[in-house]
């Protein structure tokens, strides 16, 4: 894709859009006070635009001490056993309700740029993925439109497996688990995933290294996605979007080397 000479402006209404999902245990709101840094950074090239998740949520690690006063806290899938249950269609439905409601809110404060790609975190990385990886599937095996946006890549920050089918109509590849499982489950039991079905839309892989679950965002990476279309990025910090300028800069030079590659 190109990207947009910088506006001449302070407006971002006509340039390119990322969807944006936050963790699980957080919200838009907590995700967009998390992500400051890098939007700011990406201002003149990227709208950045939050979807808050259907479900309310137990909160996540260390969100209370710091955002206990922007609750309730949201999830996007099950993530401990006692959440509530749902039917895979209905967290389907659900979470197609929630992106619709952001993307008609965007529009109507005026954006006009196009949804090129996604952005998450934790939770909200395993659901961009997924929501590729079912655009992907439905678009190359069923060939059928998804409904969303053609998103053309992906940014991953601490994503872990299995990947979640996310289409109602018909049932998921191997390997990947419904809407309604615990997304934190063990993955042992799983089928790998054919390398012919693993995810091939261009996505950004951001791993802390001293993150607990680092072993988890690497099996990530190595069993879900093809490895012609991955990009690893490693940074010196743990479960958390990167705040700090040298961090942020190397980040947004390999989202900005991702996008232009689309």
């Amino acid at each position: 894709m190109s990207l947009p000479n910088a506006p001449t402006n302070d407006t971002t209404l006509n340039i390119p859009r990322l969807l944006c999902f936050h963790g699980g245990g957080t919200n838009s709101k907590i995700f967009k006070v998390q992500c400051r840094g890098l939007e700011k950074a990406l201002r003149e090239t990227f709208r950045f635009v939050y979807v808050e998740a259907p479900y309310i949520s137990y909160p996540g690690p260390d969100v209370v001490q710091v955002y206990k006063h922007m609750a309730p806290f949201k999830g996007w899938l099950r993530w401990r056993d006692e959440d509530e249950l749902r039917s895979s269609p209905e967290a389907v439905e659900r979470i197609n309700a929630a992106i619709k409601i952001a993307i008609d809110e965007d529009d109507k404060e005026g954006a006009t740029g196009e949804f090129v790609g996604v952005l998450g975190f934790s939770q909200g990385a395993k659901l961009a993925a997924s929501i590729l990886y079912t655009q992907q599937q439905l678009r190359e095996v069923m060939h059928e439109r998804s409904g969303w946006p053609p998103f053309r890549f992906g940014i991953l920050l601490a994503g872990r497996t299995p990947m979640v089918w996310l289409n109602a109509d018909y049932d998921g590849p191997i390997g990947t688990v419904d809407a309604a499982a615990v997304s934190t489950a063990p993955t042992d039991h799983l089928p790998p995933m054919l390398d012919s079905q693993k995810l091939s839309v261009p996505t950004l892989h951001v791993h802390g290294m001293q993150d607990p679950g680092l072993p988890l965002h690497r099996k990530f990476l190595h069993n879900c996605c093809d490895s012609s279309s991955t990009t690893l990025l490693e940074w010196d910090g743990s479960h958390r979007i990167p705040f700090k300028h040298a961090d942020v800069d190397q980040l947004v030079q390999e989202i900005l080397k991702l996008a232009r590659g689309t």
